[in-house]
C-alpha cells in the first residue's frame, strides 16, 4: 500500500500535481458550500465558460492566458451580479446570457487564430500533470485570500447566503457580500480551470458541498465536511488517473460522484430504517384506551 502513495512522487511532476490538487480541492471545497447553499450551482459552470472568452481575447491581444481569464471572469461575475438585480430577472438567467456570450466569443476567436496559439483541449478538459509552478502559486495565493476572507466576514457572508433580505434589516451590506461571493467563485474558477478544465470545474464547486449537505444541516460543519471531500476527490481522483492512464480532470470528477452516491444511498438506507424502526413501535405507541 505504502508503495502505491511513494512510487508517484518520485515524479516532480506529480508533486506539483498533489499538491495543485489538494489546495484546489480544498477552496472549491469551501466554495461549494456558499454556492450550493445560494442554490447558484450553475454560476461555476458559467464562469468557468468565460474562461474560453478571456483566454482567446487575451491571446489574441498579446497578453498571457491568466491576464485573459481574469479580466473576462471578473467581469462576468459582475456583470451577473448586476443583470440579476433588475427587475423580474434571476440569477439563473444573468449566467446563461452573460457567460454563454464570452464562450462563444471565445469559440469565434479561436477559430481565427493560428493553430496551436490556444491549447482548447487543455484548456477544455483540464491537465492536473502539466501544472507548473506559477500555477501551483497562483492556487495558493487564491486559497489564502479566500481563507483570511472567510475567517474576516464570516458571519455577514453567513446571513447573506441564508436570507439577503433579513441581512440588510440587520445592516449587512448584502449586495456587496453577494459580489463579493461572486468575484471568489470568479477567482476559485480562475485558479482550477487549469487543473480542471472549463467542462469539469463545475462539478469540483458542486459535488463536495451537495455531499456535506446530504450529512449535516450545520453550516460549520458543512464547510469542513466539503474541504475534506474536495481534498479527498483530488487526492483520490490524481493517483486514479495515474495509474488507470486516464485523463486527470475527470477521474477527479468520477471520484466525487462515486462518494457522493455513496452518501446518497447510505442516506436513504438510514432513512429507511428509522421509518422501518418507526413502524415497528407504532402499535405499542397506540394501545386502545378503555
Amino acid at each position: 500500500m505504502g508503495e502505491i502513495l511513494t512510487e508517484p512522487l518520485g515524479y516532480a511532476f506529480f508533486g506539483r500535481a498533489l499538491l495543485a490538487v489538494v489546495v484546489i480541492g480544498a477552496m472549491c471545497g469551501a466554495m461549494s458550500t456558499f454556492i450550493v447553499l445560494r442554490r447558484m450551482s450553475y454560476v461555476g459552470h458559467g464562469l468557468a465558460h468565460s474562461v474560453l472568452g478571456g483566454v482567446a481575447v487575451g491571446v489574441a491581444l498579446g497578453y498571457s492566458t491568466y491576464v485573459g481569464a481574469l479580466a473576462a471572469t471578473l467581469l462576468s461575475a459582475l456583470l451577473i451580479d448586476r443583470v440579476a438585480r433588475r427587475r423580474g430577472l434571476h440569477a439563473d438567467a444573468a449566467i446563461g446570457i452573460v457567460t454563454t456570450a464570452f464562450f462563444a466569443l471565445g469559440i469565434a476567436v479561436v477559430s481565427v487564430l493560428e493553430a496551436g496559439r490556444v491549447n482548447t483541449e487543455s484548456l477544455l478538459f483540464g491537465s492536473p500533470l502539466a501544472v507548473t509552478a506559477t500555477d501551483l502559486w497562483l492556487a495558493v495565493g487564491v486559497a489564502a485570500g479566500l481563507g483570511l476572507i472567510l475567517l474576516t466576514a464570516y458571519k455577514p457572508l453567513l446571513f447573506t447566503t441564508f436570507d439577503p433580505e433579513v441581512a440588510r434589516v440587520h445592516g449587512v451590506r448584502a449586495g456587496a457580500m453577494e459580489a463579493l461571493l461572486n468575484l471568489l467563485t470568479a477567482a476559485v474558477v480562475i485558479a482550477s480551470v487549469r487543473v480542471m478544465g472549463v467542462l469539469l470545474v463545475a462539478a469540483a464547486v458542486v459535488i463536495p458541498a451537495a455531499l456535506a449537505r446530504l450529512l449535516t444541516r450545520s453550516f460549520a460543519t458543512m464547510l469542513a465536511i466539503a474541504v475534506a471531500v474536495g481534498v479527498a476527490n483530488g487526492v483520490g481522483g490524481l493517483y486514479l488517473s495515474y495509474y488507470a492512464d486516464v485523463p486527470s480532470g475527470a477521474t477527479i470528477v468520477l471520484v466525487g460522484t462515486a462518494l457522493f452516491a455513496l452518501a446518497y444511498l447510505a442516506t436513504l438506507a438510514d432513512r429507511w430504517r428509522r421509518l422501518r424502526r418507526a413502524r415497528v413501535s407504532a402499535p405499542t405507541a397506540a394501545a386502545p384506551t378503555t
